[in-house]
Parts: structure tokens; sequence; C-alpha cells
């Protein structure tokens, strides 16, 4: 397994900030001078969880500074706020690309957001004076409670969400419904008290994201989307920015494969993936397996010991991690993001994503009933990619 570290997490994530720049490519300077900037007039505050929440970010910026209205004003007036997780992995991938982000002027604040029982309420207070002077809020994953309750605080009128993954996709469509914002591969029933009690702070979120008389909603988006809510502006992620800042990225002759995490969320049976990896790996001649970041260690070392595959644990979201290369000719996945993002980062490249449908079969008895269905339109709405089939059993 190509890991860097006992954990599974890059060895020295959480200090390491390696060189990233394409040659030739000096960082921009002045986040120290945006950070103040900010702070004293208003400016852009975006919130991330997740690595991709973050590459998006650097990818809506990108777009953002394009656009007509954005001559005159400068993109240092955004302050990238990382709302830290607590798993290795994550924080190791968020870590580089904040280093990213500072190479492009931008400024980042690390909050220790989940650092203890006091966390949450340390964090908050002292986000509120910057929350309450923003102009504009970017959020990357509206279903979060704490950004749910971040939205109750702020008075930007402009709000902006970014891609989440495929989650995005569901997030539109319950708006559109005017339905409360649920994950999709969590199962109904009723709420618990927690959800009770939080109740009011989802309310005044999705009435926050709902376009109104007092601002405007943007989602910036690489999903297919077919319900879009009255009001709201849906700008494409064409992935311009990773493309212009690496590669093209040198090809090796064999297949890579892309890990999920749909079992360690519960959704697919562990045995019947397995052998669905078996199956793809032989069929396709594939030599890596991607990991997900939230993917176990003992899960992938059984997939290491039953394939032959090699593991490898990425330092990057998989969009960067492709376009720098090497990679191999052709991608196969599951459904996940990446069979929307991977063909438009890797656009112009002879790289050929694959997916792999989830057969219902190999789903759990604890899958949520909408499982089926949301994984299937992941798959049926992807465009550019090769739709293959593994006869993999348990």
């Amino acid at each position: 397994m190509s890991e860097h570290g006992p954990d599974g997490a890059p060895r020295d994530a959480e200090q390491a900030t390696p060189d990233l720049r394409a040659p030739g490519r000096r960082p921009r300077t002045g986040s120290r001078t945006a950070s103040r900037t900010a702070s004293r007039t208003g400016g852009t505050l975006a919130f991330v969880e997740s690595p991709v929440q973050l590459l998006n970010v650097l990818e809506w910026a990108h777009a953002d500074a394009q656009q007509p209205s954005a001559q005159g004003e400068s993109t240092g007036d955004l302050t990238i706020v990382v709302l830290s997780p607590l798993d290795p992995m994550s924080r190791g991938q968020l870590r580089r690309v904040a280093q990213l982000a500072r190479d492009e002027g931008h400024s980042v604040r690390w909050e220790e957001a989940r650092g203890g029982a006091a966390a949450p309420l340390k964090t908050i207070g002292a986000l509120t004076g910057d929350l309450r002077r923003a102009r504009r809020v970017v959020i990357g994953d509206p279903f979060s409670r704490y950004v749910q309750l971040l939205l109750t605080i702020t008075r930007a009128r402009d709000l902006v969400v970014v891609d989440d993954g495929t989650a995005t996709m569901e997030f539109i469509a319950q708006l559109a419904r005017g339905e409360r914002l649920v994950r999709w591969h969590r199962r109904g029933g009723r709420p618990s008290p927690r959800d009770l009690a939080f109740a009011p702070f989802a309310r005044t979120a999705v009435r926050r994201l709902t376009p109104g008389t007092a601002g405007s909603v943007e989602v910036f988006s690489a999903m297919p989307v077919d319900e879009i809510p009255p009001g709201v502006r849906l700008t494409p992620n064409t992935f311009a920015w990773t493309r212009a800042r690496f590669g093209p990225p040198r090809l090796t002759r064999g297949a890579d494969l892309v890990g999920t995490s749909l079992v360690e969320t519960g959704v697919v049976d562990p045995a019947r993936y397995l052998s669905a990896v078996k199956s793809l790996a032989r069929t396709h001649n594939a030599t890596r397996y991607f990991a997900h970041r939230r993917e176990s260690a003992e899960k992938l070392h059984e997939l290491a010991s039953a394939t032959g595959l090699e593991i490898v644990r990425p330092d990057l979201p998989l969009e960067l991690i492709a376009r720098r290369g090497p990679i191999g000719r052709t991608i196969l996945s599951f459904p996940s993001t990446v069979v929307h993002t991977l063909p438009l980062a890797l656009a112009g490249t002879k790289v050929e994503v694959a997916v792999c449908d989830i057969d219902p079969s190999w789903l759990t008895e604890n899958a949520s009933p909408r499982a089926e269905g949301f994984l299937s339109g992941v798959t049926g709405t992807a465009r550019d990619v090769r739709r293959v089939s593994s006869t993999g059993s348990a």
C-alpha cells in the first residue's frame, strides 16, 4: 500500500506544504494584506470542510474573476475558512490545497472547528464579526449543520454554493421542491431529538438559500442539474483553473481504479464490493487503486491482498492528481463525483473515464430507499464516459 505514514495519512501531513506550483510559476503575494482588507471592508468569506470543496472554491474564484462584473474588483478579498475535520487524510489534503490557495493570493484561515466540545462555540464566536461584515459568502456543503448555523449569522446579500460532489445534485433538487435538506444516503424515519433541536436553524438556512428580495444565490457546479429553483443562478464549473495550472499528464499503459466510500457509509455490501473490484481489475488490466479518503485501512489491506492492486492514498483531490499525472489511459470508477469532474479536468488528453454501475443486489438492507435511484442517476447523467459492467458476486 502506497501510504506515507502508519495511520494512512501522508507523512507530516499537518506540517508539509510542498511546492505544488507549475514549473516557472511564482506564488502571488499579498495574502496577509488581503486578509486584513477583507476583515475591514467585508469581502468574500468561503467556508470549506473537505479538500474537494476547497478545490472548487479555487475554481469558482478563477471563473468569477473572468466575469465582466468582476472588472475593477480583486479576488484578493477572498478569505477561505477551513472548518477542519478530524480524520488525518482529509486534513493532509486540505493542508496541501490550502497552500495552492495561498499561491493564488487568497487568505486561508484554519479553524480547529471540531477540536473538543467547546470548539464549535469558540469557532462561531471567532467568526461572527467577519460573517456579519461579509458582502458574499461561499459554502461547500449546505447539508452541514456547521454551515447551516453560520448561515443564520451572516448578513451577506449574496450566497454561493460550490460543489461538494454528487450531493450538490440532491441539494438543488430538494431546494427546488421546498424539502428539508437530508443527505441521500440517510434513511428516512422520524427525526431524532438532535434533528428536532436543530430544526429552527436548518429552516433559517434553507430560507437564506432560497433566492428572494434580500439577495442572490449562485450554484457553481460541474454536476448535471435538471431542476433549477426559481431565481438561482447556475454557473458551470469547467475546471478551467485546474487545466491551466497543471498538466497535461503523462499516461501509463495500464488502467487505474478509483475507490469509493459506499461501503463505509453502509450503502454497499463489503463482499460484493470486493468481488466487483476484483472483476474490474482483472478485466481492464488495472494496476492501481486510488483510495477514497474515507476508506478504512482494513478494507484497503483486504483489497490489496485479494486483487494485487497497488493501493494509493492521494495527497490531493483526484482531479489534481490525474491532471498532474502520471495517470492510466483508462480510469475506472463506480458512481461518484469523479465520473462528472474527471472528464472536465482531463479535457484535451487521451484519458478515457469509465463508470461501473452499482448492481441493486450489492446494496445492504440498511441502505436508504433513495440509494438505488440516486446512484443510477449519477451514472446515467455522466457525460463523456464509457459504461462498463462487472460480473462480480459475493
